[in-house]
């Protein structure tokens, strides 16, 4: 049995003394716990200080972003160096706000996934489709695309970290959440299609995570999904109260 991966993402919330305060509670509140695996992707900017927190500890730090470039004339950018060197061990790449606010292509998200396996950063790969596309019919299809598109030309062997998180969009800080079946047989979905590509074994190892208006009180149904390996945690990932909820509520102990 897979222990739950469970990731809040704290987008652009929390100040620095709000987050550390956060990191400092989860820390404790997680120590010598093994049943379950636990991550916050922190805004670069607290970055330093949060992994200093939480190093030699059971909570793993993320990067909301990198770029696809090692370096250069990106103003304003951070590469996935930076976030290696300052102990981060986990990106998220390819975020439906990425996608649709800032116009984030697959074969760019492809990049920055290469980018992050070349200096051992574990993506954290998010896909998803719009509820235009759900209601369309076209899950499956866009599903597939962006699987096709984000993993392109990578090799299995490249791959044994990397964690696949199923977002729907119209189910990201809308207060709608895909029911537990139907986030269940999307997430079969892309199980079958990675097995498809990459074989049995490895689609079974992978960790696919759910994320959209996830909250203290649906945790632990979608946990209970079989092809549910952890989730995505958004707004509910702000206050440390409703994250440790979460946790507990899906904490096999």
């Amino acid at each position: 049995m897979k222990k739950p991966f469970i990731v809040g993402n704290w987008k652009m919330n929390l100040t620095l003394k709000q987050g550390v305060e956060f990191a400092g509670l989860l820390k404790n509140s997680l120590y010598g716990k093994r049943e379950i695996i636990c991550g916050i992707c922190p805004p670069f900017v607290f970055l330093k200080e949060i992994c200093k927190i939480l190093e030699d500890c059971n909570v793993c730090v993320a990067a909301q972003n990198i770029h696809s470039e090692r370096n250069g004339a990106y103003t304003g950018e951070i590469s996935a160096l930076m976030v290696k060197e300052v102990g981060c061990t986990h990106v998220l790449i390819g975020h439906s706000e990425r996608r649709h606010i800032f116009h984030e292509t697959d074969s760019f998200i492809n990049a920055k996934i290469k980018m992050a396996l070349s200096v051992t950063l574990k993506p954290i790969f998010c896909i998803g489709e719009t509820l235009e596309e759900r209601e369309s019919g076209r899950t499956k299809e866009v599903i597939q695309n962006q699987l096709k598109g984000g993993l392109h030309d990578i090799r299995a062997d490249r791959l044994k970290e990397l964690v696949i998180a199923y977002e729907p969009v119209w189910a990201i800080g809308t207060g709608k959440t895909a029911l537990p079946g139907q986030a269940n047989e999307v997430h079969a979905f892309i199980r079958n299609t990675v097995a498809d590509a990459y074989g049995k074994d490895f689609a079974t190892s992978l960790y696919i995570q759910y994320g959209g208006s996830v909250k203290p009180e649906n945790a632990k149904e979608l946990m209970a999904q079989p092809e549910i390996d952890g989730l995505l945690v958004g707004g509910a990932s702000i206050t440390f109260e409703s994250f440790l909820k979460i946790i507990e509520a899906v904490s096999k102990d």
